[in-house]
């Protein structure tokens, strides 16, 4: 195969539009539920995620930052937003509401998905020497 635009198009090599997805968490007591759109792992969320590592910035809330959108695909987050440091009187994003976006995030990208079964080897026949 030549490596071509068209070809990655054929492949589906091109994250597309952000997928809709509801979450349902825990809060004080409280469930809560609500829609999100999560951008399929791209080159934007990769670059995210390097820079963030590379600038000594929480991988995690770069993982969230770039990957919870709006419906245009514009970040809901930042990163501050995520960890506390935008508003330290909010603080940071609730644990339950993070585990849920992390879920959502995963699910979207296959991630968490049990490898596909090995086939079992075949153990070698044993020959006969013959005797008894």
């Amino acid at each position: 195969m030549q490596l071509s635009l068209d070809t990655l198009k054929t492949l589906g090599a091109f994250t597309g539009a952000p997928v809709l997805k509801i979450i349902k968490w825990e809060m004080a007591g409280a469930e809560h539920e609500a829609e999100v759109y999560v951008r399929p792992l791209s080159y934007h969320t990769m670059t995210v995620d390097l820079l963030a590592r590379g600038n000594g910035l929480d991988g995690v809330a770069g993982r969230i930052a770039s990957s919870i959108v709006d419906k245009e695909g514009k970040p809901v987050f930042s990163i501050a937003d995520i960890t506390g440091e935008a508003d330290p009187e909010r603080g940071p994003l609730d644990g339950n509401l993070t585990m849920a976006l992390l879920a959502v995030i995963g699910e979207v990208n296959g991630l968490g998905k049990p490898a596909p079964a090995a086939k079992p080897k075949r153990s070698p026949k044993k020959k006969s020497s013959g005797t008894s």
